[in-house]
């Protein structure tokens, strides 16, 4: 299975940290840039999207014949969309706690 959004690390059980020099090393605002990443992360959702419409409609005009690859590239688009979605919704949520906070 495929991970456009980057959110699944590690698939062998428990997750592993990041080390102690790495750590150390990087200090704040060194990391990669929140917008950045969720546009990248948007415009591969987009295009894997624009995949599966693609091959559908392939599909349907007799250019394409693998009824297999399609089905993959459409479940491979509605995974990434639902991970994305997923990703909104934590961010919401985190916005919501934020604004109820008392200054």
């Amino acid at each position: 299975m495929s991970d456009p959004l980057g959110l699944i690390q590690n698939t062998g059980g428990t997750p592993q940290l990041p080390s102690q020099a790495l750590r150390q090393k990087q200090g704040p605002g060194t990391g990669p840039d929140f917008k950045n990443m969720l546009m990248k992360n948007l415009n591969e959702v987009n295009s894997l999207q624009k995949d599966a419409s693609d091959a559908a409609q392939d599909l349907v005009t007799g250019k394409r014949n693998d009824l297999e690859g399609v089905v993959a590239a459409t479940e491979k688009a509605e995974t990434a969309f639902k991970m994305l979605q997923a990703m909104r919704n934590q961010v919401m949520e985190a916005y919501d706690e934020i604004k109820q906070m008392r200054v």
